[in-house]
């Protein structure tokens, strides 16, 4: 089988660029080594930027999502035992961020690409990539237990950081820079109403909370832990009394979450990663398969979906003037949106959380920090136009 682009991975970002190509006309092949089922119901990212949002209305892939989903206009920090809300359409022209889980983003795009886009194959096992210094690299894959070969014009690693299309960027090219953090987060699904209608990001002496939802009736709840942390160590009274703890502030003490039944847990470990380049050849690489940001940024769906709108916009240039000089320039174009991502979740991430060897000094430093933003219109902005997402070059 030939395709002009395969695409290996049907996430967020496989799927999106395969339907901002169907909606070009460049065919392509999506290979996803898990099953349907499994993929649409991967929990991952809920906060979609207003590039992401805008970019999903124009691939056609918005109706459920302006019905669904829930518009958020900032979010609020509490810190030293009081709060302060960052207003984003204030501070940024008009941008805001949409709350809507990647698992109905996927099932979304997933309902489109069978309906009317080429091939999605799913328990499709890819092995490897070959020739992607040539003309038509292929893509090596294990389908309904029969080796198969798919040849491409252009290859699209979108499989994650534990996908193999990184491998076809030989080691002596890759570049790759990491930062492992000292502590994770226990992440709980419930069936119980969010407490406030944005998200609150909390920096106490016991450590990170984070307050988000899914919809008007499931919340999305977080704390810091310990890395290696058992989730059987956590029963859901004691996660909802810490939860209560981290979140307190003085102006009103007697603030709470409303609690439900605990529908799923899990420990969540942290970690900055990026490889470069992003291409080698005529293989590219986007989303988490080129770079992983902390959660606390909300910056990794929509890092993702940068990469193909930028891609895509590549390929279609490529196909309509027989230039290549936008896919020769998407690793750079890319990085350099990578790396602020990564700074900002860097920020956001040391800022917040209570590393087990910081001093006081360096907490103190955390709360001038935080206060530094609930004081300066600059240092706000700052923060919201890097929350709701840089423009799109």
């Amino acid at each position: 089988m030939h395709t002009t682009v395969g695409i290996i991975g049907g996430g967020p970002a496989g799927l999106l660029l395969a339907r901002l190509l169907h909606n070009a006309g460049i065919d392509s092949v999506v290979l996803e080594s898990r099953d349907r089922a499994y993929v649409e119901q991967r929990q991952r990212a809920g906060i979609l930027e207003q590039a992401t949002v805008d970019a999903l209305r124009a691939a056609g892939a918005g109706a459920r999502m302006d019905l669904e989903g829930i518009p958020h206009d900032g979010i609020e920090f509490r810190f030293d035992r009081r709060s302060h809300r960052i207003d984003f359409p204030a501070l940024t022209g008009g941008r805001k961020v949409m709350v809507y889980a990647q698992t109905e983003v996927v099932k979304d795009l997933i309902a489109l690409q069978l309906a009317d886009g080429g091939p999605l194959l799913f328990g499709a096992e890819v092995r490897r990539v070959d020739g992607a210094d040539t003309g038509r690299p292929t893509v090596h894959y294990l389908h309904e237990g029969r080796e198969q070969t798919l040849t491409c014009d252009y290859v699209i690693g979108c499989d994650g950081f534990h996908g193999v299309a990184r491998d076809a960027v030989p080691e002596s090219v890759r570049r790759t820079y990491e930062r492992i953090y000292p502590y994770s987060w226990l992440g709980i699904l419930a069936e119980a109403p969010p407490v406030y209608e944005e998200l609150i990001y909390a920096h106490s002496e016991r450590g990170f909370a984070l307050a988000s939802m899914r919809s008007p009736s499931v919340s999305r709840l977080y704390l810091q832990v310990p890395n290696g942390t058992d989730p059987a160590d956590w029963p859901d009274e004691r996660i909802w009394d810490e939860l209560d703890a981290r979140f307190a502030t003085d102006a009103d003490p007697g603030w709470k979450l409303e609690r439900g039944p605990v529908t799923s847990k899990a420990v969540l470990p942290m970690r900055s990663h990026v490889a470069e380049p992003m291409r080698y050849g005529r293989v590219f690489l986007a989303g988490d398969a080129a770079h992983i940001v902390p959660p606390t940024g909300a910056k990794g769906l929509n890092l993702a979906a940068a990469d193909v709108i930028v891609l895509a916009r590549a390929l279609i240039h490529q196909r309509d003037t027989g230039s290549a000089e936008l896919l020769d320039a998407y690793s750079d174009s890319c990085l350099r949106r990578v790396w602020r991502a990564e700074h900002f979740s860097y920020f956001m991430t040391t800022t917040l959380h209570t590393d087990p060897a910081q001093s006081p000094f360096e907490t103190r430093l955390q709360l001038s920090q935080l206060d530094r933003v609930a004081t300066s219109p600059h240092a706000a902005a700052e923060l919201a136009e890097n929350y709701t997402g840089l423009p799109l070059v």
